[in-house]
């Protein structure tokens, strides 16, 4: 193909990615009530399941007790008269493209395709099994980790008795839609170090060399959206560090299989 029939087909599964996201986000506007309600707002109740059970967890262990709380005292508000209508059509299309992302997967799958060897075609379905996966599990880790210890902690910190907190529904929804998203996409990081690894630009040393470092990122990020214990410290460090791990060791294996596909070519 030349660079224009490229082009071409780019432009064709952007705009097949397109609608299937619009169709999803469709999908999601007729049940907003239940995503706002059920999803959406659930972390800002006292009752939610990431408090209790790290509440439950204190407890057993005698630990900080900041997660057991009844409520999360701050009001959202929207101050636009917009604000509410645009807010619901921006997480509709939000949600539509969570629900679509398997779909945009294969779509990217099909455009690669041709430059793949016949052996590696046959891998389709696991790479859109497996790329899918890590990409809900990044958006149900953000959803049930860092959304309700970055509320818990924002929520309730206080620099004065006078000041109230009454946050706006753009600001929080913003954090919830960013922390979803972001995570999901970190999670991509094995099959992103697998393409980087089988190209060259990321090896096996590399990705150990800076492991210290890596490893100091994850437990800032761990410290600021967590209480000041270390348990709950950990938990949100573990699957960061398994990810960066499992990196690690498909870096290593693209190697082995570049070396030993070079050895039979001699």
């Amino acid at each position: 193909m030349s660079f224009l029939d490229h082009l071409e087909e780019l432009r064709w599964l952007l705009i097949r990615s397109t609608v299937a996201i619009l169709i999803a986000a469709c999908v999601a506007f007729a049940f907003s009530k239940f995503i706002f309600d059920e999803i959406i707002f659930a972390p800002k109740d006292g009752n939610f399941i990431t408090y209790r059970f790290f509440c439950d967890l204190a407890n057993k262990y005698d630990l900080d007790k900041s997660f057991c709380v009844t409520e999360i005292p701050f009001e959202i508000q929207s101050r636009r008269m917009d604000g509410q209508f645009s807010t619901d059509i921006w997480t509709a299309i939000t949600a539509g493209f969570i629900l679509a992302f398997p779909f945009i997967l294969w779509e990217f799958w099909k455009f690669i395709r041709p430059a793949l060897y016949d052996k590696e075609r046959k891998y389709a379905l696991a790479f859109l099994f497996t790329t899918s996966t890590l990409f809900f599990l990044g958006v149900l880790f953000g959803y049930y980790l860092i959304v309700p210890l970055s509320i818990n902690f924002l929520g309730t910190y206080r620099i004065s008795d006078v000041v109230k907190n009454d946050i706006d529904l753009d600001s929080y929804l913003s954090l919830v839609k960013t922390t979803v998203i972001s995570c999901g996409l970190i999670f991509e990081l094995p099959i992103v170090i697998y393409f980087l690894s089988k190209i060259g630009l990321v090896t096996a040393a590399t990705l150990r060399g800076y492991r210290k470092f890596a490893y100091v990122i994850m437990l800032i990020v761990a410290a600021v959206v967590t209480p000041p214990d270390v348990v709950s410290q950990i938990i949100v460090t573990i699957p960061l560090a398994i990810l960066y791990e499992i990196s690690i060791l498909i870096s290593a294996r693209m190697e082995k299989k570049e070396l030993k596909t070079n050895e039979l070519k001699k």
